[in-house]
């Protein structure tokens, strides 16, 4: 399969490295790191260990039968945009947040699929990615069921020895998602400790918070979740991925524009009635370091 990995930081490294075992894949991302992939090739280090020869460059391919999006949330619209040129079969999200396949969907004339993945992965130097953790990918339909590009997409992620399930409920599998980032991901930036800190910390008790906060507000939406299996899900990837500094601590770290609107101040939006003060809070929080901080756009209050 002819597969466009859109947006090749940490995550799309892994996963468009990991896919080049079996298919001809393409990483679309910036300088050096692309260039140095190109030339020499990508690099895989830590829970995996290998090294493979994918195209790279900082603009997409014609075509293919599959495009993965790993941009962050703010970028999507960007990649969406860049994609547009390109003749696809499919496309895949595995992107943090919530509403991203929509923003794809707009502008593509393809199915375009959702998906969530708990591999860990951190970009060490240019044609270097380091696995830190082996997870898994889960893919669907993004409003639910089946469908035969869903189908082919697994069977190629499969392929690729990666981990993965196709789902019937990636609906449910969203707001899961959005639940754990929701308790992991500002938490952890605000507090400047990786994801196992929260396991047995002081920060506990907000991070569960946030995420039971995030199903009741799903469960407005229609999508069955407890509040205390989202809070289980939550702790049990801090526990899984203990030594991981979550994407919005790296953020922090680097002085770039977070994903906090997709993920926090999601949830504060699609609240309605339901009170999501915790949210409320680590939004304008991370907001607020944003606007006198990061290199990105400043925010409105909302």
């Amino acid at each position: 399969m002819e597969i466009v990995v859109f947006g090749a930081g940490s995550l799309g490294s892994l996963i468009g490295g990991l896919l080049a075992r079996s298919h001809d894949v393409t990483l679309v991302g910036r300088e050096p790191h692309v260039g140095t992939v190109e030339r020499s090739g990508l690099a895989i280090e830590g829970a995996i260990d290998a090294h493979v020869r994918p195209a790279a460059g900082t603009t997409s391919p014609a075509a293919a039968d599959l495009a993965v999006v790993t941009v962050t949330a703010g970028d999507t619209d960007a990649a969406a945009a860049a994609l547009s040129d390109t003749a696809l079969d499919a496309c895949l999200s595995l992107q943090n947040g919530m509403g991203n396949e929509a923003t794809l969907a707009e502008r593509l004339g393809c199915p375009v699929l959702a998906g969530t993945c708990t591999y860990g992965a951190r970009l060490t130097e240019p044609g270097v990615v380091a696995c830190t953790g082996v997870g898994e990918v889960v893919l669907g339909p993004r409003e639910g069921g089946r469908s035969e590009p869903a189908d082919r997409a697994g069977a190629a992620f499969t392929d690729a020895g990666v981990e993965t399930t196709v789902a019937d409920d990636m609906p449910r599998r969203l707001w899961e998602k959005l639940a754990v980032n929701a308790g992991i991901n500002a938490t952890t930036a605000l507090a400047r400790v990786p994801n196992g800190a929260l396991v047995d910390g002081p920060a506990r008790r907000v991070a569960e918070r946030a995420a039971r906060e995030t199903a009741a507000v799903a469960r407005e939406h229609g999508v069955d979740l407890p509040d205390e299996r989202a809070a289980q899900i939550a702790m049990q990837v801090a526990t899984d991925t203990a030594a991981n500094r979550s994407s919005m601590l790296q953020d922090v770290a680097d002085g770039r524009q977070t994903e906090i609107d997709a993920i926090s101040g999601y949830v504060v939006e699609r609240s309605g009635g339901v009170a999501v003060p915790v949210n409320e809070t680590l939004t304008a929080l991370v907001r607020a370091w944003e606007d006198e901080n990061s290199t990105g756009r400043r925010y409105s209050s909302h």
